[in-house]
Order: C-alpha cells, then structure tokens, then sequence
C-alpha cells in the first residue's frame, strides 16, 4: 500500500471513529432527554409544564406557578377545582392601587378570628402551606394536630411601612398577603411567634421549618429574623418572585 494510500485510511478511520462518536453522543442525550421527560412526568411538582395541583407534593416549580397564577384567576381558581379545596368567590370590590379584583375566600380552613378574602395565590399557597409543611411538622416536632391558625389579617389599604410616604403600596393593599402569628394545637398548646421563636428548643425548630417551608409557596416569606416589626408574625405574599425575600 503506497504511503498516500494509508493517508486516505487512517483519514477515513478517523472520519468513521468521529462519526461513531457522534452517534453515541447524541443516542446517549437522546436516551438521558427521554429518561429525564419520564421523571418530570412522574414528579409534576418539579415539572414547569405540569398542571399545579394543591395534593401534590410540594416541588421545585410548585412557587413559580403558584406567583404565575396571580396574572390569571380564572386559571387559579382552577387550581383550588382541580385540588378539591372549598373556597368563595366574592365579588370585586375597592378602586384604585387598593381595588381587589381578586377576592377568594377558603371556606374549609382552621383561621381565626375569621377567614379573610384574599387573592387566590395567597389563599392557594396558604392551603398548601397548611397540608405539606403546618400539619406534619406540628404532628412530628410538638407531638399534636394543629387545631387553628391565628392571623393579624390580610387586607388594609396603606403603602409599605418604614419607607416614606412616597414608598410603594403593601401587598396588602390588594390582600396580596396575611400574617401569621400563632397556631393552636390539639393538646392545648397555643404557639406564638413572639413567645414560641426564642422559647423552648421544640417550638423554636417548629417556627422554622414551617418559615423556611413557606418559601417552597410564597415569593415573600418575612419572619422575626427579618426585622422587629415581623416579632410577632410572619408575612406571606405573592408579589413577583424575582423581588422575593426568604428571610
């Protein structure tokens, strides 16, 4: 074989050993997209494109779509269907930064000292909120059902406190948000945030999961760690998730 003839070999293998490695390349991303896609369809709560359901667990998409639905309440109110959660749709009500087109009212929820109307992302995520993370850790941490929330209510029609006149509106002025500020427990136990964050080891570990689980449902997640105006309660709301706070 002339010199120039094993050129064209060696040419050609190495033209053949890229193309085999190409198909493999390529066979082998096919087969990690399908297995991947297989275990979004199994997982719908990390699944982006799945459907929100509320008795899913709750998932690495489960606040993205949650915050999305405060653009569509017609698709939100879908969610609450789809979930078999009870819920009033009331009226619009209200004019101007502090109109409320969005009012839904859990009917089926422990609240006291009543049930506030709020947006459905709020009322949504509140509901979840309770199930997947009140619920267990109550029963796993404190050794008790939970009985009842307390809140320090959700609407008031004022702009954000601490930031001027010329501050931006609170989410609650559109009952975009509720405060949290206690939880009473089957055994009788009454679990407050100004008592129970520094209290005893049990209750302060309750406190913090259920804030750092919230943020798994809510874009704005404020708690005594935040400043001295949250001592008393957490703060839940739905504005945009790129302007959230965890904290």
């Amino acid at each position: 074989m002339s010199r120039s003839q094993r050129k064209r070999t060696r040419r050609t293998k190495k033209a053949g050993s890229r193309l085999v490695r190409s198909i493999l390349l390529l066979t082998i991303g096919a087969i990690g997209g399908f297995a991947g896609w297989n275990w979004l369809e199994a997982n719908p709560q990390h699944n982006p494109w799945a459907p929100l359901d509320l008795n899913d667990p709750v998932g690495m998409a489960t606040v993205t779509k949650l915050v999305a639905l405060r653009d569509n309440v017609p698709e939100c109110r879908a969610v609450l269907d789809r979930s078999g959660i009870e819920y009033s749709a009331l009226e619009p009500v209200g004019e101007g930064p502090c109109a409320r087109p969005d009012r839904t009212q859990l009917t089926d929820i422990p609240l006291a000292p009543n049930t506030p109307a709020v947006t459905c992302p709020v009322a949504a995520a509140l509901e979840m909120w309770r199930r997947k993370a009140v619920e267990p850790a109550a029963r796993e941490i404190l050794g008790s059902e939970l009985v009842r929330m307390e809140h320090m209510g959700a609407y008031n029609c004022r702009r954000m406190r601490g930031a001027g006149s010329g501050s931006g509106w609170s989410q609650h002025a559109t009952a975009n948000a509720i405060d949290i500020s206690a939880f009473i427990l089957a055994d009788g136990r009454r679990i407050s945030l100004l008592k129970g964050w520094d209290g005893s080891d049990e209750e302060a570990q309750f406190l913090r999961r259920i804030r750092d689980e919230a943020c798994d449902v809510y874009a704005t997640v404020l708690s005594p760690d935040f400043n001295a105006a949250h001592a008393d309660h957490f703060h839940f709301d739905q504005s945009t998730r790129w302007t959230g706070v965890c904290r």
